[in-house]
């Protein structure tokens, strides 16, 4: 039985500029099975028109042309009760064939609040959850059944030949229990020959003559040899080690040890790493909106984006984020309590004092982080190549975690750390996590 038929197709609206971009989402929709109750472009669509429409979700094509349409609409858009999905309309218009049909079943499954990501006809895996009770018992052999064919056997056993390649020793005459055939093989063992006597204890002692008696004179004893009688080449080390003065020991030049000066380069530099991609912005958008305001470490975003348009995604999260969206520069350090967006070309130094931006063609690092004092995030459409660092990190000590659950349209690299052992949960459910490990606390040990 289909989604459709247990229960109501969900009321989508399309917000989305005339295009190929559009016409790929109409398509995915309507695959979907849902009711499209609404189809405009954001730049003259009024608020009262989509309010008036009711839908449960809002499909929107990113891009910079309809940023001020979706502030103008900020009011409705935010109503609760309402989701909305974001894609970026160059991926959009690009999507074909197979990528295409991928992400349709993807949105499909979101709209519709299930799992059901595989194409028609996959098989899915049997559940391999256990069930309480005791297993059913085998079924008792039915002794009717093989009565035939034991009478049978029994008919034939006379005509089966026997086997004249083995003949049996002629003294073997009938057959013998194993413990028999065991004690005929065991070697004869010789009787031992008679040992002479041997003379008694007493007789021996009262052989040998006894020993005089010897005296000692008590009176020459003394505890240490005086040194003239001593052996002056066997005693002198000794005597030298003894007379040695014991080292003077000089405290008015003790100090302190500076424990924060001694501290490795980078040991408090703490961050909180983000990485995304496809279906990057709605799930950033639910992480950064629970994350505490009172945060005592800087937030890094990396999602990486056609065309570079990171200045768009600065605006798109601040919009949600109760902590300051900025775009990262190199030679900028990184805030504590702020939200940095990292462009291609931004990668990490660690300091003494922090993080701090530097230009790297390479983009970040995750080896460039402090293990101890870090927090990785993958949500959905994570670079699988980040998976390896990432694990290294943990390895030492890093906190690591990733997206699962319907909203994971490219699970691949999240799903990777999930199975390697760490923390697995929704957005929001991470962002509780990471409220309580680096949230700042007040006098009474409670997260504001």
């Amino acid at each position: 039985m289909s989604v459709s038929e247990t229960q109501a197709a969900p009321a989508v609206a399309l917000l989305a500029r005339p295009g190929a971009a559009r016409e790929r989402l109409r398509e995915a929709l309507s695959h979907a099975d849902v009711q499209l109750v609404l189809e405009d472009d954001p730049n003259t669509l009024e608020a009262r028109v989509l309010q008036e429409a009711r839908p449960q979700f809002v499909v929107i094509a990113l891009e910079a042309a309809i940023e001020d349409a979706l502030e103008r609409l900020e009011a409705v858009l935010s109503a609760p009760g309402l989701t909305l999905v974001f894609d970026e309309a160059e991926l959009a218009a690009r999507r074909d064939g197979w990528e295409a049909q991928r992400w349709g079943r993807h949105l499909s499954a979101k709209l519709h609040g299930h799992q059901q990501v595989l194409p028609p006809g996959a098989e899915e895996e049997p559940s391999l959850q256990l069930e309480p009770g005791h297993p059913a018992p085998a079924p008792a052999p039915q002794e009717e059944a093989l009565q035939p064919h034991l009478e049978q056997a029994l008919s034939w056993a006379d005509e089966v030949p026997a086997d004249t390649l083995y003949s049996p020793p002629v003294q073997l005459h009938e057959p013998i229990a194993l413990e028999q055939a065991l004690a005929a093989l065991q070697p004869v063992v010789p009787e031992p020959l008679q040992a002479p006597a041997l003379p008694s204890l007493a007789e021996t002692a009262s052989a040998v003559p006894p020993l005089p008696p010897v005296s000692f004179d008590h009176t020459a004893w003394s505890l240490v040899e005086d040194e003239a009688d001593a052996d002056a080449s066997a005693t002198a080390p000794h005597h030298a080690a003894v007379e040695a003065p014991l080292p003077s020991f000089d405290t008015g030049h003790l100090s302190l040890v500076d424990l924060d000066a001694a501290a490795p380069v980078g040991a408090r530099a703490g961050s909180l790493l983000v990485l995304a991609g496809i279906g990057g912005p709605d799930a950033l958008r639910r992480l950064l909106g629970a994350l505490p305001p009172s945060l005592s470490v800087p937030v890094l975003v990396h999602m990486r984006l056609d065309g570079g348009r990171y200045g768009n995604l600065v605006k798109q999260m601040a919009r949600v984020s109760p902590l300051p969206v900025q775009l990262a520069e190199a030679g900028q350090r990184a805030t504590p309590g702020e939200v940095h967006v990292l462009a291609d070309d931004i990668g990490v130094q660690a300091a003494s004092d922090g993080l701090h931006f530097v230009s790297d063609a390479q983009g970040i690092a995750i080896a460039a982080l402090p293990g101890d004092h870090t927090a990785l995030v993958l949500l959905s459409g994570a670079d699988l190549a980040h998976v390896g660092p990432a694990l290294d990190l943990a390895a030492a000590g890093a906190w690591v975690a990733g997206q699962v659950g319907e909203g994971c349209y490219d699970p691949a690299a999240a799903t990777a750390v999930v199975a390697a052992g760490m923390v697995a949960g929704e957005p929001q459910e991470l962002a509780q996590a990471i409220a309580a490990r680096w949230g700042e606390q007040d006098d009474n040990g409670e997260a504001p």
